[in-house]
Order: structure tokens, then C-alpha cells, then sequence
């Protein structure tokens, strides 16, 4: 073929991934979804598997909304009615009140004055970051930050790119101290919760050293928080890591619609002028298509479940679930980070054994993520485990007991 020389280089690249030990593979084909049914929640069967029914332990549906009646219906219905997609970018004729309407609940639903949607939230922290970055600003980064975050900062390429030691408050304020006389502005950005541990960011102190610093900088200390895996999930409503840890709204919110609302796009929800400002240069939302019609009705009708007894009722059951996995863990022996966060690690520290241990769950129909070197630190080799309000203590029970019978248990 013409490009011989192209396929063998993408093949070696290929091959120092599966050399490093980083190269994902097949991916796992989920061809049905078998309802509850008693004690057992749902179950899934994967291309290739027969009939088997798999769990999932690796799913951000934290609240099972994805599978709820009433959100199939509303994204049916509104599809019926306006189309299945917009037909444009929003600036040229793809907005459609179905948006709007969204945008209004969402910042409803965090005390804002305005919210914008997004394809995604990896989009989302593209298209907030990107543009609020000027030659005279410095941004300033949690070092466990997501992947879109770390991407964001070499496509905005700040006048000063500062990494700061995870939650290390001492270290941030070093790192604003090195920059407060050579910049005009500071961005300071941080997951709410970190997707890999499950742990969270102090966001009330976060906000103190923002408001502290700012009268360093001509144009302030601006803290962002991209929350996308603590809104919906974290909270006693739902709020996430400002609700659980009592900061009140941070200057700048990041969150999701595909995580804990289960269906699809990500939102930035602030002040009027942000969003204003962010629909004229955020190039994730000017020149991409919005989320559908019937994708914003399934996550409107998700919105008011949260924001309802019922969602109360399924963030108490989550929050219950959670409990009683970390328990489980740590009466097997197994470490975890505790927190009321349903991402659950399980600290193997053993790449090997890691392996071994997402294959034994895997043969015993219990899907899980393992987080090896070095896609990780050695030493920090684990187990991502993320409890949902789709499991019954049943299910909880069944994974513990797999765990426990793990031939390299201790």
C-alpha cells in the first residue's frame, strides 16, 4: 500500500504502549442489559461472553439515572417532536428552548446566575480554560487533575504553568507566590473529586487562598473547580464538593450531565458575564454541536429527580452502599481511601497482583478498572471500584465475597 512506512510507524508506537504496560486493548462490547430482578440488580452481557450476566463496578451512573423510565421517555418524546439532532452549531441555528430550558435548571439548581451547555465535559474544561488564559496569566493546577485539565493548560499555554502537590494548601501558596509579580492573573483549577481515589478537594480553603492572593494580581485569583464526578453524587442533594464541604458556589463550576444524570454533555455554570463572555470564545461550543433536544429533556427530567425526595432517597441508598463496600474492604484486609465518595479504590500496590485480581473478578462476572504501572506510580497500583445507586446489598455482598476468595488475598 502507498503509506507502508505510516502503518509501520503507528505499529510501533503501538508497540511501546503494549511494552509500557499503558496499551488499553479490546474493549468490552455490552450487547444487552438485563432489568433487576429480586435481590439482584441490573446486569449486563458483553459480546462474546455467551449468556453470562456481568455487574458493573466501573460505571459513573452513580445514581442508575440512565436507565430510569422517565428519562427514556422525556428523550423520546422530545426527539418525536423536534428531531434527534440540531442540525447546527448553536451561533447559526441549533439552539433549540430544549437548551435553554436546561441552562436555566441547571443554574437554577447550583445557585447561578447562568449556565452554558457543552458537548462533554472534557469540552466543557477545554472551552472554559482555553479562553480565560492570557499572556499575562498564570494557571496553577491540583497535580492529580484530569486528563482535560492537564490538556486545557498546553493548549491555553499560560505566561506561567505552576503543578501544584496534591491538596498540599502550602505548596499552592508557594506556587502563587512565584508568579504574583510577573503575572496579572491567576487561575487556580482543581477536580472536585479525584476520579482515580475518590477523595476531594478542600474547596473552602481553596477559596480563602484565592481571595487572600487576589490582591496580588491586577486582575484576581479566580478559583475552578471541574466537579463532574461529585455533582449528583456527593452531597446530601447532590450539590457536590461545595455542598459537602460547605464552601458555597467557587467563582467557576465545571460538571457533567454523563456522570450522575446519566445521559450525555457537560455545563459551566457561573455569573451572566462568564457566560456572555464564554459564548463568543470558547471554541468547544462555537464551532461544535450542542448535546440533542432529546438528550436535554432526559437530563432536565434527571435534574428534578435529583432535586426531589426521591433523589434524596437515592443518594441516602448510594451513600448506604458505599458504606457497607468500605466496610466490606476493610474487614477482608484490603485498603481503601474511606470517604463518602462511590469511587471506592482498592490499594493493591503490586502491579502483578492487580492484574491477577481484575482477571479473578472479571471470571466471576464483576467488572472493575485496574490502575497499573505505570499508568500509575509504583506503589500506588489499584483497583477503581464506583458503587452505584443501581446496587442492592445483595450485589455489594457478591462482589465482597469474590474479593474474599481471591486466591493472593493478603
Amino acid at each position: 500500500m502507498p503509506i507502508d512506512r505510516f502503518a509501520a510507524a503507528l505499529s510501533a508506537e503501538l508497540g511501546a504502549l503494549r511494552e509500557r504496560g499503558t496499551l488499553k486493548g479490546a474493549e468490552s462490547v455490552i450487547t444487552k442489559v438485563l432489568p433487576a430482578s429480586g435481590e439482584r440488580g441490573t446486569r449486563y452481557r458483553l459480546a462474546g461472553e455467551g449468556d453470562k450476566p456481568f455487574l458493573k463496578m466501573n460505571s459513573n451512573n452513580y445514581l442508575g439515572m440512565s436507565l430510569r423510565p422517565e428519562l427514556i421517555h422525556a428523550e423520546e418524546t422530545a426527539s418525536r417532536e423536534l428531531g434527534v439532532g440540531p442540525g447546527a452549531v448553536r451561533f447559526i441555528s441549533g439552539t433549540y428552548q430544549a437548551h435553554v430550558d436546561l441552562e436555566a435548571r441547571l443554574a437554577a439548581f447550583h445557585g447561578r446566575e447562568s449556565a452554558m451547555l457543552f458537548s462533554s465535559a472534557y469540552a466543557t474544561a477545554l472551552g472554559v480554560i482555553v479562553p480565560l488564559i492570557t499572556p499575562e496569566t498564570a494557571l496553577i493546577s491540583d497535580e492529580l487533575n484530569h486528563n482535560c485539565i492537564i490538556n486545557a493548560m498546553r493548549l491555553a499555554r499560560p505566561k506561567e504553568k505552576q503543578i501544584y502537590k496534591h491538596l498540599d494548601l502550602a505548596d499552592l501558596e508557594a506556587k502563587l507566590a512565584a508568579v504574583a509579580g510577573t503575572c496579572r492573573r491567576a487561575i487556580v483549577v482543581t477536580d472536585g473529586i479525584f476520579s482515580m481515589r475518590g477523595d476531594h478537594a478542600p474547596l473552602p480553603e481553596l477559596q480563602a487562598i484565592c481571595r487572600r492572593w487576589s490582591e496580588r494580581f491586577a486582575e484576581d485569583a479566580v478559583l475552578i473547580a471541574d466537579d463532574s464526578h461529585g455533582v449528583g453524587a456527593f452531597g446530601r442533594t447532590g450539590r457536590g464538593t461545595e455542598e459537602y464541604t460547605g464552601s458555597g458556589p467557587v467563582d467557576i463550576l465545571v460538571a457533567t450531565l454523563g456522570k450522575a444524570f446519566g445521559v450525555n454533555g457537560g455545563y459551566v455554570t457561573g455569573s451572566r458575564l462568564l457566560t456572555d463572555f464564554l459564548r463568543e470564545t470558547a471554541a468547544t461550543y462555537i464551532y461544535s454541536n450542542p448535546i440533542t433536544m432529546g438528550e436535554c429533556a432526559a437530563a432536565l427530567k434527571s435534574v428534578e429527580i435529583v432535586d426531589s425526595p426521591e433523589g434524596l432517597r437515592l443518594l441516602d441508598h448510594l451513600r448506604a452502599m458505599t458504606a457497607r463496600f468500605e466496610q466490606g474492604l476493610l474487614s477482608l484486609g484490603y485498603e481503601t481511601i474511606p470517604g463518602e465518595h462511590p469511587v471506592v479504590p482498592l490499594m493493591v500496590r503490586d502491579t502483578a497482583k492487580t492484574t491477577a485480581l481484575v482477571a479473578h473478578l472479571r471470571q466471576h462476572g464483576i467488572l472493575a478498572t485496574g490502575l497499573k504501572y505505570p499508568v500509575v506510580p509504583r506503589g500506588d497500583e489499584s483497583i477503581r471500584f464506583q458503587v452505584s445507586a443501581d446496587h442492592t446489598p445483595a450485589d455489594i455482598d457478591s462482589v465482597l465475597a469474590v474479593l474474599e476468595s481471591f486466591p493472593g488475598r493478603g
